[in-house]
């Protein structure tokens, strides 16, 4: 099957050989300049709207005074954050869904963090965005008095890329600097006003009328797993089992634990369906001893049809058989599964670096899963010596080591990481995967019963928790990342109040506009302050090494200006190169 990325490409590539033809043959209007899949229409018009909308000129230099404070923050910030994000590729190369090559793209269904099903929202906060950004240069031009010579849209064959305002050369260097900067960051202050707006809408008024539907929001199921089997889809709301309401996942868990291997299920449109309870892995390392999608129907010959019944077989057993739905065995150690670090405790003691070595007890302590043995390592102090028992490549083997400092990844043993469940395998005997609609809506400001209070969050760390939500799943560590209110979450929310006014439809296209046109005004603005040409930031860093040369008794200081600027725009390139390449050739 051809991805829509591949498609993509096609399109564009003969998207450009149609422009390449039209102009050779003189059809295109003069307003149209082609180059490659990059169109730009240019237009004079709507030059006397800008002179009238500039005259209070006092208030629009007191906005780009504000502006300007802003804009060098957050264009140091930039600097930094481009610079150490590239180190950090170069230390730990691990390719990421945000560096892809596609994900650069504010293509809504090739980016993999902009959905389809809300294109329109977003092509719409993007053209708000850039309207606003090349608004704001074009006023504070007028407000310097530099005189516009043509307005226009930058579009990626259909998609907008860009705007711009070609001011006049000339004047913009008879102007002052002051009058420069202004300009320059204008349009980027514009974004962020917008932006708050959006937000600020959509945290207070908005949001307060959304609420989550009580149940157990299915975000996906198990191929072939026990729920699948039984006809529960993704956007499924569980209300029931066993003829007992459920409110939430921790409930359905709960009810699950007392019900015995076959299920009554209730979902929200009334279908009642019966799910076959089966222990499905459902997660496992590279070296687990089975795969993902696997079922095992018994552990040392007796037959297991629950997590519950799972642990119990395998708790009090440091090495156990288990049986698959296929009728293969596979033994194997049971316990928390790590991987050993190199200069660390555990090679320090004869482990080798590299190898799985699965941690049956601590001290003698029984650790059948990773979570007993964070918990047993957790209750001693760095700098004890304690004593591991375990297997490595099948082989028992005891290490007496001195704790070290714990860190995120390693409880202070020397390992790089210690897998969830037992002997890297993670278990299940449902086979859905739950949509965190309560997680996302208390991110937005909601009132979520069992979510942290929102209202106590400073505004900018709520603004930074909005920026977060498209890569939520590499951010937050949740299982999907925040589409807005459509798709499948559009099953899992209800609307209320002065809201309901709107319907429920009506009600989540505001909220999606509200949000992807915050997001994206945000995400323009912090990205036109990166300091580099042609970037916004690229003349901001120019004029303030200007300004800075001219107070230095110095004679270069057009060469002390170039070096600053070249060598800042350097960095910033090669850094974005690095983040995006390194992973791609290393990883």
């Amino acid at each position: 099957m051809v991805s829509t990325f591949t498609w993509v490409l096609v399109g564009v590539v003969a998207y450009s050989i149609l422009g390449m033809l039209l102009r050779t043959w003189g059809v295109l209007p003069e307003y149209v300049h082609l180059s490659g899949p990059i169109a730009t229409l240019h237009t004079k018009r709507g030059r006397r709207f800008v002179d009238w909308l500039a005259t209070p000129k006092r208030a629009w230099r007191a906005w780009g005074n504000v502006g300007v404070g802003v804009g060098l923050v957050v264009m140091v910030g930039s600097f930094f954050y481009v610079v150490l994000a590239a180190v950090l590729a170069v230390r730990d190369p691990a390719p990421s869904a945000v560096t892809e090559p596609r994900n650069v793209l504010v293509i809504p269904g090739v980016n993999d963090f902009l959905p389809l099903s809300v294109a329109g929202e977003i092509v719409a906060g993007l053209v708000v965005a850039l309207v606003v950004h090349e608004g704001g240069h074009a006023l504070l031009c007028r407000v310097g008095d530099i005189e516009i010579e043509s307005m226009g849209l930058a579009l990626l064959t259909i998609v907008p890329l860009g705007a711009f305002v070609e001011p006049n050369e000339e004047g913009v260097s008879l102007s002052d600097r002051g009058k420069q900067i202004r300009m320059y960051v204008a349009g980027v202050t514009n974004n962020f006003a917008v932006s708050l707006l959006c937000l600020g809408l959509l945290f207070g008024p908005v949001i307060a009328g959304f609420g989550v539907v009580q149940g157990v929001h299915v975000g996906g199921t198990l191929p072939g797993g026990p729920a699948d089997q039984a006809g529960i889809e993704s956007g499924s709301v569980i209300t029931g089992i066993d003829g007992q309401s459920v409110a939430n996942a921790t409930e359905m868990q709960q009810r699950l634990d007392e019900a015995g291997g076959t299920v009554e299920v209730t979902l929200q449109n009334g279908t009642v369906t019966t799910v076959d309870r089966a222990v499905v892995v459902v997660g496992a390392v590279s070296g687990a001893p089975v795969q993902t999608n696997r079922t095992i129907v018994a552990v040392n010959g007796t037959a297991v049809n629950t997590t519950t019944a799972f642990n119990d077989a395998v708790q009090d057993r440091s090495v156990a058989r288990l049986t698959l739905d296929n009728g293969e065995t596979v033994e194997t150690a049971i316990g928390g599964y790590t991987v050993v670090a190199e200069d660390g405790p555990l090679e320090a003691e004869g482990a080798p670096a590299g190898a799985a070595f699965v941690v049956t007890a601590v001290d003698g302590q029984r650790t059948a899963t990773a979570a007993d043995l964070v918990s047993a390592i957790g209750q001693r102090e760095p700098g004890e010596t304690i004593r591991l028992a375990g297997y490595v490549d099948g082989q028992r083997e005891t290490y007496e080591i001195t704790l070290a400092e714990a860190s995120r990844s390693d409880p202070g043993i020397g390992v790089d990481y210690v897998a969830r469940g037992t002997s890297g395998l993670s278990v299940g005997d449902f086979g859905i995967e739950t949509y965190p609609a309560e997680r996302f809506l208390a991110m937005l400001g909601g009132d979520v019963p069992g979510q942290q209070p929102f209202e106590s969050t400073p505004f900018l760390q709520r603004i930074g928790l909005a920026l977060a939500l498209p890569f939520a799943s590499i951010v937050e560590g949740l299982s999907y990342n925040f589409p807005g209110f459509t798709g499948i979450a559009a099953n899992f929310y209800t609307v209320s109040g002065p809201l309901s006014a709107l319907g429920t439809d009506g009600a989540f296209v505001l909220a999606n506009l509200l949000f992807w046109t915050g997001w994206l005004n945000l995400v323009v603005g912090q990205f036109n302050l990166v300091p580099t040409y042609p970037l916004d930031g690229g003349h901001i860093l120019r004029v303030c090494s200007e300004s800075i040369a001219a107070r230095l008794p110095i004679e270069r200081r057009e060469g002390l200006v170039k070096a600053i600027t070249y060598g800042v725009s350097l960095t910033m390139i090669g850094s974005f190169v690095f983040i995006i390449a390194v992973p791609q050739l290393l990883g």
